[in-house]
């Protein structure tokens, strides 16, 4: 792939802000250069803006070199970014299945870029590509896949998902591994250093428990990273952020616990809910969530939001009328929506 072909001209010429301690790195005694206030609280001090230590810790465990990594505030950011770094707005376009994760979509529209949805098949909710490489012509830049696929839950084989990097090397093909940790599908990191169009995003959120801490990863080329770094803004990830994932990265073993004890979960809550007569059918799931066809989407809704147990409505999303989405909880969680759905 030619970078040079594919991202906006106005990012290649662009001159990035360097902030202070991109131009200092160490440690000092005294730091007078970036007009912080002197007084130590703590949290004074600008943060690391290339959060160095994080990416120390996570690239053995991802796999991956140091500067094939980008932190952001959430994977949002690196969506956004994605549409920044590639897409010209009003003229280029991407392609995704549906349905998939609804930021893809509301950042393309942000970004006035056209916005190409091709449907997974029916029931199945499979990948079509060759519905996919219909859609693509010479302004497409981005194809995303989220795998395991938010809403459906199931994820694609790698072999899959090699293929289609492979069938469209002029495009950057975005694999969106939110829920990999829940899946006996490998993840594509592995596939980095064989595709220069491969972008691999996967989150703190989930399988780490730090949704509240806002922590994306994007995992790329080297070449690919640098631009991300080039376009986000100076410091994106605040030294709490930073302080806590290093935290949390240096108990792996207390994430591999609660990821066992969640698909544990997972399958004694599909076989409650598969009891229940107002439950039509379960999707397979690779995912720390179950998509669940009921007799009345709305109506079970309303319901179990009266009880104070709130489930995600999926009702009008493309082929999954009738689908509430439940996140697995915790036992007591997942067994006091059962005996609430029973009880309806």
């Amino acid at each position: 792939m030619n970078l040079q072909q594919i991202i906006r001209p106005n990012i290649l010429a662009l001159a990035p802000y360097s902030c202070a301690r991109d131009e200092f790195k160490g440690e000092a005694s005294v730091y007078v250069d970036a007009n912080e206030n002197p007084y130590n609280n703590g949290i004074n001090r600008y943060p690391d803006p290339r959060q160095l230590k994080v990416k120390e810790l996570l690239a053995p465990l991802k796999g991956v070199a140091v500067e094939q990594i980008f932190l952001g505030n959430g994977s949002d950011e690196a969506i956004d970014l994605v549409y920044r770094i590639f897409c010209r707005p009003g003229v280029d376009n991407v392609v995704a299945p549906a349905p998939t994760y609804g930021m893809y979509q509301v950042c393309a529209e942000v970004n006035d870029v056209e916005y190409r949805a091709v449907p997974l098949q029916a029931e199945t909710f499979a990948l079509d590509v060759e519905a996919l490489a219909a859609k693509v012509d010479a302004n497409t830049k981005v194809i995303w896949v989220c795998s395991p696929n938010n809403p459906s839950g199931n994820a694609y084989s790698q072999e899959q998902l090699i293929s289609i990097v492979q069938r469209f090397p002029d495009q950057i093909v975005v694999v969106d591994e939110a829920y990999i940790d829940f899946s006996a599908i490998p993840s594509m990191t592995s596939q980095l250093d064989k595709f220069d169009n491969l972008i691999v995003l996967q989150t703190f959120s989930k399988a780490w428990g730090c949704a509240a801490m806002r922590l994306g990863i994007a995992m790329a080329s080297a070449k690919i990273i640098s631009f991300f770094n080039n376009v986000k803004y100076p410091y994106n990830v605040n030294e709490l952020t930073q302080n806590q994932a290093i935290k949390v990265l240096n108990d792996v073993k207390r994430k591999e616990r609660h990821v066992e004890e969640i698909l544990s979960q997972r399958e004694i809550l599909r076989e409650l809910l598969l009891t229940l007569p107002c439950v039509k059918k379960i999707y397979p799931s690779d995912a720390n969530f179950l998509l669940v066809k009921v007799s009345d989407a709305n109506g079970t809704y309303k319901y179990l939001q009266s009880k104070g147990i709130i489930v995600r409505n999926r009702n009008k999303v493309q082929l999954c009328e009738n689908c509430l989405r439940i996140t697995v909880g915790t036992p007591e969680e997942n067994a006091e929506l059962f005996e609430a759905m029973k009880a309806l």
